[in-house]
């Protein structure tokens, strides 16, 4: 992971699509309480609908002078009802795929920004999404903002009256009608590793910008723990386990520095990472994770721990590296 530079740019992706003007309101309001500058970057090629290529120099500068008042307009159109100063705003065009460009332009970023695209479940498990592979593959921390009331949430409603034995209507609201989404925590996963504690680093900074409690999860399995002191020939029972698990995250933040004033806690809970966390962002404003995941074959088939929460997860997510 690169250095963490609080007044760098926030990048940001625009498309001209929802998920992206969802991703630059979140990015102006961040700014309006940090104070950064938010960096709109529109990749383009020639996949785009802009017609032929053009054949000369000129042509060539009608069409990025098209490009500019186009990236211009979605601006305009995202910002519209959001408190920010605008000139804190700047706007760049690449030619370039959208993920090719926000790594070259947020290769220093303090963050990049994009929206999640609404694929149902399946295409997201078997195509993956271009949020997921960003994460993967930047080097700074990648933001991938949810766009709420997707295909998912109808479909689960389906689900929910389908097999609902009631004449009445249900609908499946996890986190929405439970808790209000100004006073749900950021939630941050943990496992003792060096990138998970860069995680922690930017939870704790983002759970003190917004005023919000911190929950830090550490979600485990007995090949998590490592040796289990009095286990070293035999598997430990769950109940060693859960306090060795415990051990371990008392040992975490006893290295940890907090913020004053913030409020912490921390759970242990036995179960794979990924699931926990999915089931975890249902109730959370915000959720951060590093990095690392699965490796080799597991990693193939499965997905790393990390894509399978920018993919499935039900709020905001941040990964970190």
């Amino acid at each position: 992971m690169m250095a963490y530079q609080p007044d760098a740019d926030i990048v940001v992706g625009v498309d001209g699509s929802d998920e992206s003007f969802a991703a630059l309101k979140w990015a102006m309001r961040e700014s309006s309480l940090t104070g950064q500058h938010v960096n709109a970057v529109f990749g383009w090629t020639h996949s785009w609908d802009m017609g032929s290529e053009p054949n000369s120099e000129e042509a060539w500068t009608n069409m990025r002078h098209d490009i500019a008042v186009q990236l211009r307009e979605w601006v305009d159109k995202a910002s519209e009802g959001v408190d920010f100063d605008p000139d804190s705003l700047k706007l760049t065009s690449v030619k370039a795929s959208g993920t090719t460009a926000l790594l070259q332009i947020g290769r220093n970023a303090q963050q990049i920004v994009v929206g999640r695209r609404s694929l149902g479940r399946v295409a997201r498990w078997f195509l993956g999404s271009l949020s997921a592979s960003l994460a993967e593959s930047a080097e700074v921390p990648v933001t991938v903002v949810r766009v709420a009331g997707n295909e998912d949430e109808s479909v689960t409603d389906d689900i929910a009256n389908a097999l609902t034995p009631v004449k009445e209507t249900v609908h499946y609201v996890p986190s929405e009608g439970v808790v209000e989404e100004s006073r749900r925590p950021v939630v941050v996963g943990v496992d003792g590793s060096e990138t998970s504690r860069h995680a922690l680093d930017f939870a704790m900074r983002e759970a003190q910008l917004h005023d919000s409690p911190l929950h830090v999860l550490f979600c485990w399995q007995l090949k998590d723990l490592g040796v289990v002191p009095g286990y070293e020939r035999a598997v430990a029972p769950i109940e060693v386990g859960q306090r060795r698990a415990e051990e371990i995250l008392s040992g975490l933040m006893a290295g940890t520095a907090l913020p004053e004033g913030l409020e912490v806690r921390t759970h242990a809970f036995h179960i794979p990472a990924s699931k926990g966390l999915i089931a975890a962002s249902r109730y959370a404003s915000h959720l951060v994770v590093g990095s690392r995941g699965l490796s080799g074959l597991d990693a193939h088939f499965l997905g790393s721990v990390s894509r399978q929460i920018v993919n499935f997860a039900e709020c905001n997510v941040t990964v970190v590296h």
